[in-house]
């Protein structure tokens, strides 16, 4: 049977939007700014890395880094990911967000800064001191996804909830976004002062040794953000859900919203002691009951973020030969080391202006007026469309490349006004509040296991079914037309799933997790 709404929880959402929610987009918000900051920024110096640590003399081209440390250096930080994912998730669930939330900052801080730092001077040392920080980093980062959404949903109303994790989600445009700027400023500055000439000029001096603080500084420059916010984030009072809900303290939750909301609010501990009495408030993630009421549920959100990121991640494939081809990136010889660093970050910031950064904000203002479902079809649709408009004629495009680039431009616009924001908005809001950022961290983590095979898997993939013609140290793969077209089924698939997952616009989170109900199941 069941029961009236708490009302702390009932105050929250029916709140108006007041200054403590933009405060908690803010500081939930500065997390993803510096997630998104530190996992993209390597992509802008990776090529800096192979011309500093891997320079062959006498070769043509500037030193790269070999395929496997490549892999590692970009990849590294994904595991690390996937794993903080789980483990703070579940932490999250046992302790509550508010001490665990504190935690991953402060591995975000620490790592970002040692990240930028070396044990020893040869390549060796230098990648292994490199993979070894970023992985912890990544971790750190994993922590701030579930416990960051479950944090803002558990704070909002219950009309604007869907906008206000959007935006915390959002902030990871503007991360991505100010790591190419700095690093554009960086670049810029370092190549006034200590001038080197192009490779092809001069390999040996086209490297000057203060190149290697470019990319100290671009790294360790990713703590700042979160630094800044963890006084912020440690004043946070615990969420009245997992105050009232998991910690069963109903007197705390109703104190702590009261304060915030700067209204008084009634303590309900017999009631609070009823739910937690509840059937529906008892079974646990590995329970037939979780498995009846939410395992389709899971899912549908770890089945599509799978999905979403495979294809989401495989946009490096192309990066590369899109700039180089419309002549944003000149060849690597025709510039020295800081020269190529400044190019490839111009080149990520006009993608992140044009693309990334609008998708975020276009789901950020409509995902409460059409909801979550609606916009997770279209973007897969629309996905899947343009994926194959570039597969069909793929021919054509590489003789016509701004035709490439727009329909490329169009397929992350309708990422990021799609399944990129709804994959991350829906598991904090379809749970338990005793499993909530347990879930959300599952599916977070089948995600970054999705960016893996995007990320690598398709690099593979990808290499030109001629052996003669693949990139140095790959096997011969299918190529990238038939890649494109195995992406286009991979977003067809993430369509299908979404049919797993429900609708939450304009209810309460009580109302999707039934926790709340008595024990005469509906």
């Amino acid at each position: 049977m069941g029961q009236e709404q708490l009302k702390v929880l009932d105050a929250l959402d029916t709140a108006k939007t007041q200054w403590y929610h933009f405060t908690a987009i803010v500081i939930a918000g500065m997390g993803f700014f510096t997630d998104a900051y530190d996992l993209f920024c390597i992509s802008m110096v990776t090529k800096l890395l192979g011309r500093i640590y891997y320079h062959v003399e006498g070769s043509p081209k500037p030193g790269s880094l070999p395929p496997n440390v490549s892999a590692a250096v970009n990849g590294v930080a994904l595991c690390g990911t996937l794993t903080g994912q789980l483990f703070f998730g579940w932490l999250g669930d046992k302790l509550g967000r508010k001490k665990v939330y504190g935690m991953t900052l402060m591995v975000m801080v620490i790592c970002s800064i040692a990240s930028g730092l070396s044990f020893g001077r040869d390549a060796k040392s230098v990648m292994t001191t490199l993979c070894f920080f970023r992985f912890w980093l990544g971790f750190g980062i994993g922590g701030d996804y579930p416990l960051s959404a479950t944090i803002m949903s558990e704070y909002a109303n219950k009309k604007t909830r869907g906008a206000f994790i959007a935006a915390v989600f959002a902030m990871q445009g503007f991360g991505i976004l100010t790591g190419g700027v700095f690093a554009i400023m960086v670049s810029a500055i370092f190549n006034s002062i200590h001038k080197a000439p192009a490779y092809i000029v001069n390999p040996g001096l086209s490297s000057p040794p203060q190149a290697d603080y470019v990319w100290r500084i671009i790294l360790m420059f990713g703590a700042i953000p979160a630094a800044l916010t963890f006084y912020s984030r440690m004043k946070m009072p615990e969420t009245a859900r997992y105050t009232a809900l998991v910690a069963k303290n109903a007197a705390q939750a109703a104190s702590d919203m009261s304060k915030v909301m700067q209204v008084d609010i009634e303590s309900e501990e017999k009631k609070v002691e009823t739910i937690a009495k509840s059937s529906a408030n008892s079974f646990g993630l590995f329970s037939k009951e979780f498995l009846r009421r939410h395992g389709l549920h899971l899912f549908g959100t770890t089945s599509t973020w799978f999905l979403l990121d495979i294809a989401f991640y495989s946009q490096n494939l192309f990066q590369k030969d899109i700039f180089s081809a419309i002549g944003w990136i000149p060849a690597a010889a025709s510039m020295n080391a800081v020269q190529e660093v400044f190019k490839i970050a111009r080149a990520q910031t006009l993608i992140a202006l044009c693309s990334t950064v609008p998708g975020y904000w276009f789901t950020v203002f409509f995902i409460d007026r059409i909801g979550r479902f609606r916009i997770q079809l279209m973007g897969f649709f629309f996905m899947t469309v343009f994926m194959l408009a570039i597969a069909i004629p793929y021919g054509y495009w590489m003789k016509h490349l701004m035709g490439f680039v727009i329909l490329y431009s169009l397929t992350f616009f309708f990422a990021n006004f799609g399944p990129n924001a709804t994959t991350f908005v829906v598991p904090a809001e379809i749970f338990p509040a005793r499993l909530r950022s347990t879930c959300h961290g599952i599916s977070a983590a089948a995600g970054k296991l999705g960016a893996m095979v995007g990320a690598f898997g398709f690099l593979y993939l990808a290499q030109n079914q001629d052996q003669s013609k693949t990139d140095a140290g790959y096997p011969a793969g299918i190529g990238v037309q038939n890649s494109l077209y195995v992406l286009a089924g991979v977003n067809l698939l993430g369509l299908v799933c979404t049919f797993f997952v429900p609708e939450s616009k304009g209810k309460s989170l009580e109302e999707m997790s039934r926790e709340t109900e008595g024990d005469e199941d509906n």
